[in-house]
């Protein structure tokens, strides 16, 4: 795909060798148990293969990037994956078994295309490190999906929080020196799970149309809601933030007011903090703080004092719930749309 937008890879893409597989049995599997999932209860998966890929790494029966190199060592290894995989699909689901001849051809057709990617991350990762060099680390999908710390069991399955960049990486903590949480100036979520600010119907399309809400991977329209400062906490907290950046304030404008919740109430008592029992979750009810919109399209603005007075003081408040400076603003979806403060 890199190579199709005429993006040059070679000598700047790598895989780490530790990396597990994705095999056409995990998709399977990932379809079928959702399928078999009642109303309520599914996870709302994108159905990549992602959660039984995860399964099989901590049951340690994982295929990795590294296994490639031995075709006769991959050979058994996959064979009783292929015996193991196949008694619960045609025991449990009911489905015809996978063929480990075709898994196996799958094998020798991509191992030397990944074999040729495949690096000792940690150590090219220090190596860097000593060097002098800067390492950045993008995080995908969110704290609130995040398997340990998110809105268990509708979450993902590996650690979307700084932690996973460590665990993930093979760099050392002591390493990473600044951290920077991205947010949105409204709350949103994609998939199944509770959402105790999700607007109503009417705003929630408005919202999605206009900052283009809908899922990178699956095209699924994202849920959306007002600002949450108490799972926002939350992730301060678990992550450790230094500064924040704040995206899609442009979202928000011509709303005559905004909310924010600022607390919860769980069983008829009131709190700041967030409910990790899911059922507690489920049943919080948002307690709000209102404040006044602004009419000014703000795509063009340039630095703070160009943003509507009403913006800055959403933003102050905000930095002031979250207790973590606001360094970056996103105003429109294009790079020169930002503001950093």
């Amino acid at each position: 795909m890199l190579k199709r937008g005429g993006v040059k890879v070679h000598g700047r893409f790598w895989i780490s060798d530790q990396a597990h597989l994705i095999f056409p049995y995990h998709l399977l599997m990932d379809r079928l148990r959702e399928e078999s999932l009642t109303r309520g209860k599914a996870i709302g998966t994108t159905k990549r293969g992602i959660g039984p890929c995860y399964a099989d790494k901590m049951a340690r029966v994982g295929i990795r990037v590294c296994d490639l190199k031995s075709m006769s060592y991959l050979r058994q290894r996959l064979l009783d994956v292929v015996k193991d995989r196949n008694a619960v699909l045609t025991k449990v689901y009911k489905h015809q078994p996978i063929s480990f001849g075709k898994t196996f051809a799958y094998c020798k057709k991509i191992r030397s295309r990944l074999l040729e990617l495949a690096i000792d991350t940690p150590k090219y990762l220090y190596d860097a490190s000593k060097a002098g060099k800067n390492i950045l680390f993008e995080g995908a999908q969110g704290t609130l999906l995040d398997v340990d710390h998110g809105t268990y069991p509708f979450v993902t399955s590996s650690n979307a929080t700084v932690g996973g960049a460590i665990t993930g990486s093979g760099i050392a903590p002591t390493l990473i020196d600044r951290i920077i949480g991205v947010v949105k100036a409204y709350t949103t979520r994609v998939g199944e799970g509770p959402f105790p600010s999700q607007f109503p119907e009417n705003l929630m399309r408005l919202v999605q149309q206009k900052g283009e809400e809908f899922g990178s991977t699956t095209g699924r329209p994202r849920r959306c809601g007002w600002f949450d400062a108490v799972i926002a906490g939350h992730a301060v907290r678990i992550n450790g933030l230094d500064e924040m950046a704040i995206m899609k304030l442009d979202v928000l404008s011509g709303l005559k007011e905004l909310k924010i919740a600022t607390a919860y109430r769980v069983n008829g008592k009131l709190t700041r903090d967030y409910p990790h029992a899911i059922n507690e979750f489920s049943s919080a009810k948002p307690v709000y703080e209102t404040m006044k919109g602004w009419d000014e399209d703000i795509t063009h603005c340039k630095k703070w004092t160009d943003l509507p007075v009403n913006a800055r003081k959403y933003l102050k408040r905000l930095e002031q719930l979250m207790g973590t400076p606001i360094k970056i603003v996103s105003v429109g979806s294009q790079r020169h749309q930002t503001i950093f403060l």
